[in-house]
């Protein structure tokens, strides 16, 4: 493996406004591509979120006042419409951060490593610092502008289908939560940070954006399982009937014994039958997060990712400098 040697270049007054140019013009189908994609995404959630959140309300009405008699007719149409859309706005917001990383990772930092670019760019008054600084500023500027638009878009159309449809995802749906939540907008930026040190380390454009989406997939699986507990969970006890109901966020069920000690997930036998199998239990008891906690989460949830995020940028830099100092300009050495 080899390292690139320079020295940086006292930059002109004017670098950063070129890098800047330069930037949207070298990556300016990226940009055209993310402006569609944001102005389609909002336009389809304000149409959820006004004609087709009516129109499906009204049709479960209508069903509502005729589900009893001998004959029902109602808008069917608009009640699958709605429904089909919701859930592939849904994933698409969710979708994002997955897209972000990808390209950060091939096209932002990979190709031109590969291709040679941005040694050219080092020649040129242009520190890598600055380079690699330019090429993170202005993609997490517009990747935080378009995130955080459709993220509020989307919590925006969901309320305003609460209590009207009845098949209306709740709150604590996952997806849902994610795509309505500072998580999405935390969780692309992570993927553009984890894009660009995965081009720095690979410097070749698809093993960056397979990596780059690797490491968010594996980001995301870590975070999914450990949602429920960023936050204190609420816990409701009942009888011995089964476990009590609840509505929110699910992180245990079990049962409570006489002395008051709690069996997670207790095996009850092919009976199913649970008093019998653990004679000294007194109840059930069941640990969620109600909808209170519902920011709580979100904010938790993305300080954490925003951590990540800060560790992935020190991370690129560090690796960037370690690989660029040197005495003279141009000069290779092995490592």
């Amino acid at each position: 493996m080899t390292a690139l040697t320079l020295a940086a270049p006292a930059p002109a007054p004017a670098a950063a406004p070129r890098q800047v140019r330069w930037l949207l013009r070298l990556h300016r189908p990226a940009l055209y591509v993310w402006t569609g994609l944001v102005v389609a995404l909002a336009a389809a959630l304000l149409w959820l979120r006004g004609p087709l959140t009516d129109a499906s309300a009204a049709a479960w009405r209508q069903y509502d006042a005729c589900r009893m008699g001998d004959s029902c007719l109602y808008d069917q149409d608009a009640i699958l419409l709605y429904k089909d859309l919701y859930q592939y706005t849904t994933f698409a917001v969710v979708a994002l951060p997955f897209l972000v990383a990808a390209w950060a990772g091939a096209a932002l930092i990979g190709r031109e490593l590969e291709s040679g670019t941005a040694r050219l760019a080092w020649t040129q008054a242009v520190s890598p610092v600055r380079w690699l600084a330019a090429k993170l500023v202005l993609p997490a500027a517009l990747v935080t502008a378009g995130t955080a638009v459709l993220v509020l878009l989307h919590r925006l159309m969901w309320s305003a289908g609460e209590g009207r449809i009845d098949t209306a995802k709740p709150w604590h749906d996952i997806p849902t939560f994610v795509a309505g939540g500072p998580i999405t907008v935390a969780l692309a930026l992570t993927g553009l940070l984890a894009g660009a040190l995965a081009g720095l380390l690979l410097r070749r454009s698809l093993a960056g954006l397979v990596a780059a989406v690797m490491a968010v997939v594996g980001l995301w699986t870590a975070v999914r399982p450990a949602l429920p507990h960023l936050w204190p969970a609420v816990t409701r006890v009942g009888d011995v009937s089964g476990v009590p109901s609840y509505s929110g966020i699910a992180v245990d069920e079990g049962l409570v014994t006489a002395t008051g000690a709690r069996l997670s997930d207790p095996y009850c036998g092919p009976d199913g039958d649970c008093l019998a199998r653990y004679d000294d239990a007194v109840g059930f008891y069941a640990e969620y997060h109600p909808v209170s906690h519902y920011w709580p989460l979100q904010l938790t949830a993305t300080a954490v990712l925003l951590a990540v995020a800060a560790l992935l940028t020190v991370a690129a830099f560090r690796l960037l400098h370690r690989r660029t100092t040197a005495p003279a300009i141009g000069k290779e050495t092995a490592v």
